[in-house]
């Protein structure tokens, strides 16, 4: 008698299923004072125009155990920028997991698209980095954030980079 394996069809991109490879095990992590860098950057076309690192008060990734997506929490308690970024649904591209959610500025929520890239991943860490890109004019109007009063800017570039542990 044979026995024919047939091969199983992979979760299609985006759809909830087992926990992704790129992430650790399911729990809760966060950022240990230090272990991060959040970095803001106006643009105007291709040139930057004003850069600004900023404080991070609080980080956290929520990995479920199954058929959920990872939560990605951001708090930043900055002078120029108080917000809560919350990214909730991810799906694995080449190499980068796309993650998408909402920053919160001022009970607005406007909606963000993250590039991470996993830097490094443990059963029980994370390290990635991550940037988003943000529509500054779109921004503005809808959240009343400003980002400098004198210097043009087209777009805004938030750097995100951390080690969950």
């Amino acid at each position: 008698m044979t026995t024919v394996t047939l091969p199983i069809e992979p979760t299609p991109p985006g759809a909830p299923g087992p926990a992704a490879p790129w992430l650790p095990l399911p729990g809760r992590y966060t950022v240990a004072q230090g272990r991060s860098l959040v970095e803001l950057t106006a643009l105007y076309g291709l040139l930057p125009v004003r850069r600004r690192r900023l404080a991070l008060a609080e980080a956290t990734l929520t990995v479920p155990d199954a058929d959920e997506h990872p939560t990605f929490r951001f708090e930043f308690d900055d002078a120029h920028l108080k917000a809560v970024l919350t990214l909730d649904h991810a799906q694995e591209t080449a190499g980068t997991a796309q993650l998408t959610g909402d920053l919160r500025i001022e009970d607005t929520d406007f909606p963000v698209l993250l590039r991470l890239r996993v830097v490094e991943r443990a059963d029980d860490r994370l390290l990635g980095v991550g940037a988003a890109r943000l529509p500054y004019r779109l921004l503005r109007r809808a959240t009343g954030f400003r980002f400098g009063r004198l210097r043009p800017a087209t777009r805004l570039r938030l750097l995100i980079a951390g080690e969950f542990a």
